[in-house]
């Protein structure tokens, strides 16, 4: 069997946790797009982790972790992290594609230095190099994997880009420009470093799929940061849907038979862009204080989250655009202090009251319009069976998950592993 597990709003659903969850279940987990620019935290008995390349099978001695072809791989992050997952005790087995692309560090210089020229106007980037490592990877001047094994090959490759990037470095950032040889001998670092574990991964994963293997393909970031139908420009570089991970695995798009879609019980992202339920001031730092397991701050920049209220009309075309079979909410016990709670149940735009999610320009306009519930202002960590929390805490799962339209299958009561409450639907 074939299970997605991705995120059905701005990322920072929680989908760590799930995934950390389905990967004991699964024989392989894959990344199958993005960085190292996001991260997910795992906790569990042997430590905890925040992770950003490394797939969520570490974890697993049964599981065999793949790094797909979809994945912008930054050598030296991804040994880094495989370091401080042996050091926790545990010695995954991992793959990557001979596909996969090479996060090069130019790629991190471009993208500091265009962020720093947009000023005001910045996207918010998390100066992972993701953007100038797409742009580079659809231009085919992308480094794969393979080619660190052919010398003729690289040789030529590097020239080009060095010529391209340094008019780029010379004339639009006035930066130093990059050095062949240099790229050249990181190159030759870089096939040291990740030799032990290429592989043809399509391969591997057919053959697996022969056997009836159950695999789990592992998403980055949500629905609304997808280049295509999130909340563009101020997006990710690569998509961040169910469907993409067939090509950034490798695998047919109808083998994946089951679409997990995680979204957390209140909104929360990191970046600029559109955000419509959006707090502010006291109110959005208490919020942010009682989120997650160590607050709303962002596992790879540390920098505070935004918050603000569940907000309907952007998780259920989330939860679409995805394709989910069943909806995961996380964070539930997060809500637990608030007395009142509210929903956004429709946006209005220029006096014109919608349920349906707008492109970008739209967006802009867009006010909540707010639906409140009372809170059940009481702990409901350590509550295992639903019928036992309190009823304001189901009447607000439930009015959620009929204005998605689709089963709310987990609710997640705490940051461990074992706090989920599994619903019978």
């Amino acid at each position: 069997m074939v299970r997605a597990i991705v995120g059905a709003n701005w990322g920072d659903e929680g989908k760590g946790k799930i995934t950390d969850m389905f990967a004991e279940q699964s024989d392989i987990v894959i990344r199958f797009q993005g960085g190292a620019n996001a991260g997910h935290t795992i906790i569990n008995e042997h430590g905890r982790f925040a992770l950003h390349l490394m797939p969520s099978g570490v974890c697993y001695e049964h599981t065999t972790c793949i790094i797909g072809n979809g994945v912008a791989l930054d050598i030296n992050k991804f040994i880094n992290e495989l370091e401080q997952v042996k050091k926790a005790g545990l010695n995954p087995k991992l793959l990557v594609s001979e596909r996969c692309q090479i996060l090069m560090p130019y790629h991190i210089k471009l993208d500091e230095y265009e962020e720093e020229r947009l000023g005001k106007n910045a996207f918010g980037s998390t100066k992972s190099g993701i953007a100038p490592f797409f742009s580079d990877k659809f231009s085919k001047i992308g480094i794969q994997v393979n080619e660190l094994f052919d010398d003729e090959t690289l040789r030529a490759k590097l020239a080009n880009i060095c010529t391209l990037k340094n008019l780029a470095l010379e004339h639009i950032y006035h930066k130093p420009l990059l050095d062949e040889e240099e790229l050249f001998n990181t190159c030759m670092e870089y096939k040291e470093k990740i030799a032990p574990y290429v592989c043809d991964t399509h391969k591997f994963l057919a053959d697996a799929m022969k056997e009836g293997k159950n695999i789990l393909l592992e998403g980055q970031l949500g629905t609304l940061k997808d280049p295509d139908f999130g909340i563009y420009p101020m997006v990710t570089s690569s998509s961040t849907l169910a469907g993409y991970g067939a090509v950034g695995a490798g695998i047919p798009p109808h083998k994946i038979e089951d679409i997990v879609v995680v979204t957390k019980a209140y909104s929360s992202a990191v970046g600029a862009g559109e955000f419509v339920s959006e707090i502010f001031g006291d109110e959005a730092q208490e919020l942010r204080i009682h989120g997650g397991d160590k607050g709303e701050f962002g596992a790879t920049t540390g920098r505070p989250r935004r918050v603000g209220w569940f907000d309907c009309v952007a998780s259920k075309y989330g939860i679409e655009c995805q394709g989910a079979t069943q909806v995961v909410m996380t964070a539930l016990d997060c809500l637990s202090y608030l007395e009142e709670i509210k929903v956004c149940v429709a946006y209005d735009i220029d006096g014109k009251i919608t349920k349906d999610f707008p492109v970008t320009p739209e967006l802009k306009k867009a006010k909540p319009v707010l639906k409140p519930f009372k809170g059940w202002h009481c702990d409901i960590r350590g509550i295992k069976n639903y019928d036992e929390l309190p009823q304001e805490t189901r009447d607000y799962v439930e009015f959620i998950e009929n204005e998605m339209g689709c089963n709310i299958t987990m609710v997640s009561n705490g940051p461990e592993r074992e706090a989920i409450i599994y619903r019978n639907k």
